[in-house]
């Protein structure tokens, strides 16, 4: 039922998870900064790569699955091994 002046519009981009290439915004950024800690700090070029490479793809894996990952495994983890089914 609509009602005249209880009209509503509601952009796309605010009902939508922020993406940087695919993954999560903070999953992408801890990736891209543990593998530059590992490439760039400790000189460790090939494993900085390839931790971003598959950390990167496995993000991007979970968000096609399911865009609030991060979210979802942060409150798993927040709660007690009492709370199991």
């Amino acid at each position: 039922m609509r009602r005249e002046g209880f009209e509503l519009v509601l952009h796309r981009s605010l009902t939508e998870p922020i993406l940087i290439g695919g993954a999560p915004r903070a999953a992408a950024i801890l990736i891209g900064t543990l593998a530059a800690v590992l490439a760039l700090g400790l000189r460790l070029w090939i494993a900085g790569l390839v931790l971003w490479i598959v950390g990167h793809g496995l993000a991007v894996w979970l968000a096609k699955r399911d865009p609030a990952f991060v979210e979802v495994a942060a409150r798993h983890i927040k709660h007690k091994a009492w709370l199991t089914c």
